[in-house]
This record gives structure tokens, sequence and C-alpha cells, in this order.
């Protein structure tokens, strides 16, 4: 855009390449302080550069689309459009992209709630008519901080769930006052409990601090484990033993699955499925896939997990149910996809 804007003096062009250059590596710069430090500056340059993300992204197809549109300028007729309207081109679109970035900060923000009904086979009678909130990728950390934890917190609270089921990622990763973060979901008391299964960020830094925390804000952590909930079986894996399949495959089997009443599998990732269905699990809940969070992402995404990247979906005898999740992961923004918690309820 420096380029097609012209008319810049040397110096301004060369300050401009600096500081672009300079913030293109700031969020790798933050995101390694922030996985060894924290204090309210490595917090403040963690956002910055997070935020400086999302919007170079928008920047980039702003730039991209400079270009288009000058080509389409000529192949009209000469002189049909002055050489001088490329500053207005790259004005307007540098506005566009500022206000789809501005968009996605406070879309990121208005965590929405989606309702669900789902039909098990073998549901325990008395499940009929309950509800389970699941509630994944909050991404604790540097962005979304006691703040936010205490908003959802609150939400939860509000719609009154039987249970309550976390998929993973309720942390980012970063160093954090781990308890402190999560402490707001101590104040819940579904009558079934608060179920949790590791995602990949859970396992990054700190991953016995973030589970230690977890256990101490009364959330049961499963690690290939089943429990029975008043006759339904919930079981859950965590992110690493998911990303082998015979170790996935070896660990459901272990569990002793009945497939004559419902079970209830946590797994982050959206992925697997045949080894799941095999299992005789009846429902999966996963997160991870944000939905790509914002375009370009959201098609690309798409292209990897299909019509599994969000909602509920039927894989054979195997149900899965994707949320886009309610946090953030990098960049606050959300273009092409909502933050949201699924209310589930058992028919």
């Amino acid at each position: 855009m420096i380029v097609f804007w012209g008319g810049l003096s040397p110096h301004a062009t060369l300050a401009l390449h600096v500081a672009v250059f300079v913030l293109a590596f700031s969020f790798v710069a933050a995101s390694l302080l922030s996985y060894y430090s924290r204090n309210g500056l490595v917090t403040a340059l963690y956002r910055v550069a997070a935020v400086w993300m999302g919007i170079l992204n928008f920047l980039f197809f702003a730039a991209l689309f400079c270009w288009v549109v000058w080509l389409g300028v000529l192949l009209l007729p000469p002189h049909a459009i002055p050489k001088q309207t490329r500053p207005l081109i790259v004005g307007v679109l540098l506005i566009a992209a500022a206000v789809t970035a501005a968009y996605g900060l406070i879309n990121a923000r208005i965590v929405r709630v989606v309702s669900t009904t789902v039909r098990l086979a073998n549901l325990p009678p008395q499940w009929r008519g309950r509800t389970a909130l699941v509630m994944s990728d909050l991404h604790l950390g540097h962005v979304n901080g006691i703040g936010f934890s205490r908003r959802i917190a609150a939400l939860a609270a509000r719609l009154n769930p039987d249970i309550l089921f976390i998929p993973g990622d309720v942390f980012d990763g970063t160093k954090v006052d781990a308890y402190g973060v999560i402490a707001a979901f101590k104040d819940l008391a579904p009558p079934f409990g608060i179920y949790f299964a590791t995602g990949n960020h859970d396992e990054f830094g700190d991953a016995a601090g973030f589970l230690a925390a977890l256990g101490l804000a009364g959330i049961r952590v499963l690690s290939n484990e089943k429990v029975v909930v008043d006759g339904l079986q919930i079981l859950g894996v965590p992110y690493h033993d998911t990303t082998y399949p015979m170790r996935l495959r070896t660990n459901l089997h272990g569990l002793g699955i009945d497939k004559s009443t419902a079970s209830i599998l946590l797994n982050h990732v959206p992925n697997r499925l045949p080894i799941v269905e095999e299992a005789g699990v009846s429902l999966q809940l996963s997160g991870h896939t944000h939905g790509g969070q914002f375009v370009p992402f959201t098609w690309l995404t798409q292209r990897v997990f299909g019509k599994f990247t969000h909602g509920l979906h039927a894989f054979g005898s195997l149900q899965v149910l994707t949320s886009y999740g309610a946090g953030t992961w990098g960049p606050p923004m959300r273009v092409g996809t909502k933050p949201e918690v699924v209310l589930l309820r058992f028919d």
C-alpha cells in the first residue's frame, strides 16, 4: 500500500517500512515474553501486538485489493480515471480495513448463547429435559483475564444448567495467576458438576499449575477417565493422547464404555471420529476450531474440518457438537464467526 499510494518522501517511506517490519515481529516477541513473565508491561505489549496482528491481516487484503481495483481501472478507456485517484483507492480500502478490524474487536467481546437440542439413543430417562452448558476455548491469559472469566461465570450462573462441560483450552498457555483467573467458577454449582478435558493450550507452559487451579475451582479434570453421573457416562481424554490414533483407540477401549447406555466424550479437537464412533461414544463435545475466528482463516478451517468445524452433526452413530468457543487466541477479533456458549437440551 505504501508503494501504491506514492507521493511520500523517502524519509516517510523508510519510516513506514521500518515500522511495519518491526510490528510484523511484535506478536512473536510478545508471545515469547508472555510464556515466561506476567506483569502489566508484558500484558500491555501482548495485547497491542495481538491487535496489530489482526489489523495486519485486514491491511494485507486491503493492499491486494488496491492492485485488483487498479487493474480494473487500467482496463478502462485511456484517461477515463486519472492516476491521481490511486490515493483515493488506498484511502477507501484503508477505511474498510479499519472498520472491519473494529467490528472484529467488538464482535469478539459479545458472547452469544446458542441453544441446541440433542437426542441420544439409550439416554437414561432421568436426563430427558435436562440441560448442559458447553463452554469451550476461554483462552484465559493476557487478553482474556479475570474480568472476562467473571463475565463468563456470571453468564453460566444465569443459564443455570444441570451440568457444565468444558472441552479444552480454558487457559491460553501463557504465564498467569491460574487460580486467580478461574476462581470465579468456584461459585458455580450445577447439580451434576463441572467436567473438563485438556485442549492443546492447556498443555503449554505450567500445565500442572493449570490443572491444579481447575481442581481448586471445583472443576473435575478427566484424563482418560470415565465417571457415571446419574446413569450418564461422562468421558474425558487429554489433547496429547488424541494426537496418536492408536493411543486414543487403546485409551477409549480401556475406559469400559457401556454401549447399552448413552455416553458423552470431552475431546478438544473434532477429529479421530472413526475411532470415537467405533468405541461406542454417543456424543462428542469439541472446540478448538474457533471456526477460523476471522476471514480468511474461516475458509481454511472449513477445508480442514468440513461440517464438523461448528455445530451439531452426525458421524454414523456418533454425534459431534463443536463450539466456536467463548474466547479468542492471538488477535482478539472475530469476523465471520461469533463467540458462544452452547446450551444443550437432552431430548
